[in-house]
């Protein structure tokens, strides 16, 4: 199992509109063989800060996921939401 945490940053006066292209872009990562669970988190400091932490079977599976025509669908709507790219990270248990 590995962990993908993906950090983004909104811009200001977005979080509504962030709300409904990130719930779509999560229900689209459900679809997807391996993937397990995800949840979605709010920088208690930081209210545009947002992290995504999502749980897969094993790389692959979300490398199949990052580079499918779905989520780059999906996540053509969350970029024009974004002050800076978003920030993924893969992390694996020790």
């Amino acid at each position: 199992m590995i962990k993908v945490l993906i950090e983004r940053q909104l811009l200001e006066g977005l979080d509504e509109e962030y709300k409904l292209a990130s719930r779509a872009l999560l229900q689209g990562c459900m679809e997807m063989p391996g993937y397990v669970s995800g949840e979605s988190l709010q920088d208690i400091k930081r209210p545009n800060h947002r992290l995504i932490i999502t749980l897969w079977q094993n790389e692959r599976c979300w490398k199949a996921w990052e580079k499918s025509e779905r989520r780059l669908q999906l996540l053509g709507g969350i970029c024009g939401l974004l002050a800076t790219d978003e920030k993924v990270t893969l992390l694996a248990p020790i």
